[in-house]
């Protein structure tokens, strides 16, 4: 079922740097709200902790890359209102007890944080109510219903997802294999991925009957393997012979790449279209994938189609995608760093600047701010960090809406569009004497408002 898009796209292949600046380009400085009041010589810390070790690590290390380069380029042109930006994080890899042992170390500190950041939706379900009970706002980058609003999901609570719910984004992926039925005639989705809180967080009663509305059949028993597989040849046939013509994955990094080996070694690729979550379009996937090849020579994960809610590196008409190129290559940043959350990290740090110019223009200061002043701000936010995606929330909401969908692919010889086959494709060297198949995201769809599949908001037969 892989279908190639006659698009022609700018890509990331080199970048250039520029030279050091005194002072934030006007594409930021002009977005952000002025400071009223001059914070020199104090710091504001962006404290942080999650795995960064274990199952999450090929995306959360890069997360660090990013926050020490624009922490370092923001520090240069005057932080935040004057004030230096640090990062104090720790790594707790994917274990529950030491997450909470992290947040009882944060959360007991005489100058507690007024904000944290989370990685995974496993701490911001354990970690919910004593971030409500503490008062201390969470920004993350996850989405499970339970996280942001509790168990029986009518309960906003203290944490902010800064992509779509993943129940939002499956409904998405549902409104695009419903508005190409030439793609998908008869669609019937198998769900396949991680066992635990982030794996199973889009397989819901509510994404079920939404996907159903439009058309769209998804198997009723999904199935689960660990992080540490190596062989799920058994749960993707079993999703196959029960008619799934499309696997949908809530994993990352290796979890994507398993399922499309898998579907190469059974040799149904041609037949079965991969599809996932946004961490499952990302330059880790793209590059595990090149472990095993399609019939065609391409990698496996040619062809896989998932959310893709911010703007990516092959944009470079962007400010702000230029802007994170030019400093990747600056501080020697290789292909497997610069991946999603590589971008996160530059926008943290500038959703950071925002968040805290306000909160120091409404206090008076850095010691009035609290972390119910920070919550009141993050509510109300409306603003685009590095114009890259919409920071803003609808009344009780807790993660952003704005979704698209996009497909990966890998370069041809020629740059100007997708390999048809590994005769066509470029091929770069590496270090290690090895080659390269490019990666190349290529957007299918334009951002819109992604369905809202919370508790509630879907009629369910």
């Amino acid at each position: 079922m892989r279908k190639a898009f006659l698009l022609i796209v700018l890509v990331m292949l080199a970048a250039v740097p520029v030279a050091a600046q005194e002072e934030l380009p006007a594409f930021i400085a002009d977005s952000h709200t002025a400071c009223e009041v001059d914070l020199t010589g104090q710091t504001v810390t962006i404290y942080h902790f999650g795995d960064i070790s274990a199952s999450f690590a090929f995306i959360t290390q890069p997360l660090l890359a990013g926050l020490q380069d624009a922490i370092a380029y923001y520090n240069a042109r005057g932080g935040i209102c004057g004030a230096q930006i640090a990062s104090d994080n720790r790594d707790t890899a994917g274990d529950p007890a030491q997450a909470q042992a992290a947040y009882d170390y944060y959360s007991t500190l005489e100058d507690k944080p007024d904000m944290l950041v989370l990685y995974s939706s496993a701490d911001s379900e354990l970690l919910r109510g004593q971030l409500a009970e503490d008062e201390i706002p969470v920004l993350i980058s996850a989405g499970s219903v339970e996280g942001l609003y509790g168990q029986n999901g009518d309960e906003p609570g203290w944490i902010f997802a800064t992509n779509p719910l993943y129940v939002d984004q499956l409904g998405s992926f549902c409104d695009f294999v419903a508005a190409n039925p030439e793609m998908y005639p008869e669609p019937v989705i198998g769900y396949i991925s991680w066992a635990g809180a982030f794996g199973q967080a889009a397989f819901k009663p509510e994404t079920i009957a939404y996907c159903a509305s439009v058309g769209v059949e998804i198997l009723d028993t999904p199935e689960q393997f660990l992080p540490t597989a190596t062989d799920i040849t058994t749960n993707v046939q079993n999703l196959v012979d029960n008619g799934a013509n499309i696997l949908y994955t809530n994993s990352l990094a290796s979890g994507p790449a398993l399922v499309a080996k898998t579907i190469v070694d059974l040799g149904i690729e041609e037949d079965v279209q991969l599809a996932g979550v946004n961490w499952a379009i990302d330059t880790s996937v793209a590059l595990l994938g090149q472990r095993t090849l399609g019939s065609d020579g391409l990698p496996s994960t040619n062809g896989l189609v998932a959310s893709l809610p911010f703007s990516w590196y092959s944009e470079r008409q962007l400010p702000g995608i230029q802007l994170i190129l030019e400093q990747a290559e600056a501080n020697g940043r290789t292909l497997p760093q610069q991946n999603i959350s590589y971008i996160l990290g530059w926008l943290l740090v500038d959703q950071y600047k925002e968040i805290y110019a306000q909160a120091v223009n409404s206090a008076g200061s850095l010691e009035a701010v609290d972390g119910a002043l920070l919550k009141s701000i993050v509510e109300g936010i409306s603003y685009s960090p590095l114009g890259l995606f919409d920071f803003s929330y609808g009344e009780g909401m807790r993660s952003v809406s704005g979704n698209r969908l996009a497909m990966m692919y890998y370069l041809n010889a020629e740059m100007t569009g997708p390999a048809t086959s590994a005769e066509d494709a470029l091929l770069v060297d590496t270090p290690d004497g090895g080659k390269l198949f490019v990666p190349l995201i290529v957007p299918v769809t334009e951002f819109a408002p992604a369905p809202d599949l919370r508790p509630g908001m879907v009629e369910m037969e």
